[in-house]
């Protein structure tokens, strides 16, 4: 195995990563720092491309925003556009050209530096690999309880301001916690991924996401399409144990308020005839566990005997 970093070596990008957005004008730029080739590791520019989706937002996003990225990007805006990102997600996936295809769903997850790299590492692994990332909440507690706990967007920005996590971004380990997909860490089934990798073949039998779930923020969508990619014939989880996505907080639909998991639940059991139930599939684990992470593995292993005592959300 070669140990230069992948790179595409013609038109075609390995790797294409989709990203969702709306009305992100102050998270948007912090995630595509973050998936700019100076800042991923162990990847060339050439080998990937970001798409880019605006689902509408009230205000387009800027145009200097995109142009400061470093490697190659493309966007496209739905206008007008549903509250589900489920639609903006499937346009992505739809001009996606690498052979293989990530998506995050929410353009305001911020990325670590190994990610992209990881995430075709993973791909090689299995004749038909589904590639999930574990997600965290930046700040001492889940989103969903940051204003009980005077949690805001000031204070994250002053806590992202202290970590220098542009020169280190696997600093950002350091200063979240695991979201309620991923709170049983990485030795139990999680709920959700939060960056998404599949081939291109694999995302034309699942269809894309189901545009069915309507809700603001999509509900389950996310959680009905990991179940579902999951579930396809001979598919292999791979999860990726070094990286992850980190979610700046915004008051979004999913994290913006407590209520919010019981009308995402209802939705699901409506559509589907019962409640939602992650994943069993044992992962291959594959990476490097840098230092920052070093008390979330630690805590995985302290919460695996009790993952199965109560139901992921």
């Amino acid at each position: 195995m070669s140990s230069d970093p992948p790179h595409a070596g013609g038109d075609r990008p390995q790797l294409s990563v989709v990203v969702v957005t709306y009305d992100m004008a102050r998270e948007l730029p912090r995630t595509l720092r973050t998936l700019d080739p100076s800042y991923q590791r162990g990847v060339h520019a050439s080998a990937y491309e970001v798409i880019v989706v605006d689902n509408g937002s009230p205000e387009p996003v800027e145009p200097d925003v995109l142009g400061a990225f470093g490697g190659v990007l493309r966007s496209t805006r739905l206008d007008p556009a549903p509250p589900s990102p489920a639609r903006a997600a499937n346009a992505g996936l739809a001009m996606a050209r690498g052979d293989l295809v990530g998506l995050i769903v929410d353009g305001a997850r911020m990325a670590s530096p190994g990610l992209l790299a990881g995430a075709l590492l993973g791909a090689r692994v299995a004749d038909r690999p589904v590639v999930s990332t574990l997600g965290w909440h930046l700040g001492p507690v889940r989103h969903m309880q940051a204003q009980e706990a005077g949690y805001d967007q000031s204070v994250e920005d002053e806590l992202l301001g202290g970590i220098d996590w542009e020169a280190d971004g696997y600093r950002l380990f350091d200063v979240s916690v695991l979201n309620g997909s991923s709170a049983w860490g990485f030795f139990s089934p999680i709920a959700e991924s939060s960056a998404l990798f599949l081939p291109r073949e694999l995302w034309a039998e699942l269809g894309g996401l189901d545009e069915s779930f309507a809700l603001p923020g999509g509900g389950l969508v996310n959680h009905d399409l990991y179940l579902r990619a999951c579930s396809l014939d001979g598919a292999r989880l791979v999860t990726l144990l070094g990286e992850g996505t980190f979610h700046q907080y915004h008051g979004g639909a999913a994290t913006g308020a407590a209520a919010a998991w019981e009308v995402m639940r209802d939705d699901y059991i409506a559509k589907k005839g019962g409640p939602y139930r992650a994943p069993t599939t044992a992962p291959i684990l594959i990476g490097e566990v840098p230092e920052p992470m070093w008390r979330h593995l630690a805590d995985s292993v302290g919460l695996v005997r009790y993952s199965r005592a109560r139901p992921l959300r």
